[in-house]
């Protein structure tokens, strides 16, 4: 069996034109050789696998190199290299000092490599600064670290610096692309640049995963056998993704994060490669900033076509919520929600704007507009009769017919009559004030009371109304007649007086009160409070009703006494005080009940405490407990 060299030592440059990414750096070296301006201490220093040591090399041929040699003459003699990792003593660099003193026995240089320089002790250092600063005439050294910060600065400002660059994905794309067709392997475009994006710049790394991805797919280097070798995520998936956010197909894409998950890729993974996958489709938007997407140009046309697809405003705000479940996702509790999440704000950034902005979250003008509902005495008299007597069926209250209506009624919808008397009738009982008046009562048109099928229809349509009724204060059994208003500006002295005029004359217009003093029990009076914090459930007011529901009213004479545990509660009782006497005094029958609130913090006492509060007081009768919770490791 034929021994195997691994493409990062059969393929190492032995000259600097052969070094891949690093033109200024060699160019300055082969000068310096050249002019004699080479300085007799130098630093290299840059990322793993950019050169360091095999530029480091090649200067060390090439200084002992006189044109006389043979052109594969390695100078083997003069090149010493220490490896600082595992020889960072005091007494190693004393034995390299010793060295140091003997001049070479071929070539004009001796040439000390020290790899990994920053790995020496502070005490190495400090013994090797006397001859790094002043060594013999025919010694070198070349240092090399991949930490510059960890060296002391005394021994930097002994060097002459050369900061290695890290190798471009184009550049060692097309070092990879060369050794294949040296090797006579057959490689896609897009695998290679797959393998130069996964070396993350360094060329020793992309050599290493070339050879691993050439043993398991032969001849034949395709970017499915690279994606599938490596496991990776290409931008062909990342494409998918964003067709599906762009389509707004929140279920399809949780099952496709569900599959990548599932063949063994990390979520934050997925989540920072989709992030730079917007970043990319950004710089696709201008011609400018095209240059700088690194991928090939079959894959930088599919990049310029999904591009045109999306918005420069969608992409923004997509790298700023993908960089933001980036930035979230270690410190998350849970990952996988996380980023489905993000996902899912992702797809939702392209729905249209309109659609949250509906008109149906407005209330239209129209549910405002009070129409007025004509009720005659005697279906009145029902009404109040049937909702004191639960024998009265609500199906036996007869309703009128709603295209009854008065000639001053401009359309149909404004104005419904409900009586028992013909249109002609109805006229002359309003036109004599002496006999039964018509009531009016102003109902929003939300309610659609004048719909008449069925009995079940009679029904809703007749509690509607008692509920309009229950709303009409009780000191105003006679309604008003409309009174012609008239505009006044309050702009002038004459219109003060009007406005006080029109006041008087209303308040003059005002009835008398109906007086009623029935009995009623405390638990009568706790029965019709329930049945009002029910209603207010019913209408959606919960938080309104949670307050009546938390404490019981107590009654004493005619007064209704409540104790609320804050101030706050009782403000918002007090809004509601108007509606729930008026509701209480139909109910009960009874004008004379008066609301008396009280606000007591001790109430709040009554409450359920936490478990920590409760741990909290039990603590303070008995300080061993917390002994006791501190042995056992016991939790609250």
């Amino acid at each position: 069996m034929e021994h195997f060299v691994v493409s990062a030592r059969k393929y190492r440059p032995q000259t600097f034109k052969d070094v891949v990414g690093q033109q200024a750096i060699t160019n300055t070296l082969a000068n310096a050789i050249h002019n004699n301006h080479l300085a007799q201490a130098l630093l290299f220093t840059g990322p793993r696998g950019v050169g360091k040591t095999t530029c480091a090399r090649i200067l060390a041929k090439m200084i002992n190199h006189d044109g006389t040699q043979a052109p594969d003459e390695d100078f083997a003699f003069n090149i010493f290299e220490l490896d600082a990792a595992s020889n960072n003593s005091v007494d190693d660099i004393r034995n390299l000092i010793d060295q140091v003193r003997i001049p070479p026995q071929v070539g004009k240089y001796k040439v000390y490599i020290i790899d990994e320089v920053h790995m020496l002790s502070a005490s190495a250092f400090n013994a090797f600064l006397k001859t790094l600063e002043e060594p013999p005439k025919h010694a070198i050294f070349i240092l090399a670290t991949t930490e510059k910060h960890k060296i002391i600065p005394t021994i930097l400002s002994r060097c002459q610096i050369f900061d290695f660059k890290r190798i471009t994905v184009t550049d060692a794309k097309n070092y990879l692309g060369y050794i294949a067709e040296q090797e006579g392997v057959k490689a896609e475009d897009d695998a290679l640049h797959i393998i130069a994006q996964k070396a993350d710049g360094a060329m020793r790394d992309a050599l290493s995963i070339y050879d691993r991805v050439v043993s398991f797919s032969g001849n034949e280097l395709t970017r499915q056998a690279v994606t599938e070798n490596l496991n990776v995520l290409d931008y062909d998936t990342y494409m998918q993704v964003t067709d599906m956010i762009l389509a707004n197909d929140i279920p399809q894409l949780l099952l496709k994060f569900n599959e990548i998950l599932s063949t063994g890729f990390d979520g934050h993974h997925f989540i920072a490669g989709l992030a730079s996958h917007f970043r990319d489709l950004l710089v696709c938007k201008d011609q400018k900033t095209i240059q700088l997407l690194e991928v090939g140009e079959q894959t930088k046309a599919r990049y310029f076509e999904q591009s045109q697809q999306t918005s420069h405003q969608f992409l923004m705000e997509a790298i700023e919520l993908a960089n933001s479940c980036d930035l979230k996702y270690k410190t998350s509790q849970n990952q996988r929600l996380l980023v489905e999440l993000c996902l899912m704000q992702l797809a939702s950034i392209t729905f249209d704007t309109q659609k949250k902005k509906s008109d149906r979250k407005i209330v239209p003008p129209e549910h405002f507009t009070q129409h007025s509902v004509q009720i005659s005495s005697e279906n009145k008299e029902l009404l109040r009769e049937n909702e004191h007597d639960s024998s009265t069926p609500a199906e036996e209250i007869s309703l009128p017919d709603p295209k009854k209506r008065p000639e001053s009624c401009a359309k149909p919808e404004e104005a419904f009559y409900y009586s028992n008397e013909s249109p002609s009738d109805s006229t002359e009982t309003s036109a004599d004030t002496n006999e039964t008046r018509s009531e009016t009562v102003s109902i929003p048109n939300s309610l659609n009371l004048p719909k008449q099928t069925s009995n079940a229809t009679e029904k809703t349509e007749v509690q509607e109304v008692r509920e309009v009724i229950e709303e009409v204060p009780v000191r105003t059994k006679k309604i008003l007649p409309e009174i012609n208003r008239e505009k006044v500006s309050g702009l002038s002295l004459k219109s003060i007086g009007k406005k006080k005029e029109l006041a008087e004359k209303q308040k003059a217009m005002l009835p008398v009160e109906e007086v009623m003093d029935d009995e009623f029990s405390e638990e009568d009076m706790v029965r019709e409070w329930k049945n009002y914090s029910e209603k207010l459930k019913n209408k959606g007011e919960k938080i309104l009703a949670s307050i009546f529901e938390s404490q019981t009213p107590s009654l004493e004479n005619r007064e209704i006494h409540l104790t609320f545990p804050n101030e706050t509660m009782k403000i918002d009782l007090e809004r509601e005080e108007n509606r729930l006497m008026n509701f209480l005094k139909a109910r009960l029958r009874n004008t004379h009940i008066r609301l008396i609130i009280h606000v007591d913090e001790a109430v709040s006492k009554k409450y359920a405490f936490t478990p920590q509060e409760k741990y909290e007081k039990l603590k303070e009768a008995n300080p061993l407990l917390d002994k006791l919770r501190a042995t056992f490791d016991l939790d609250v």
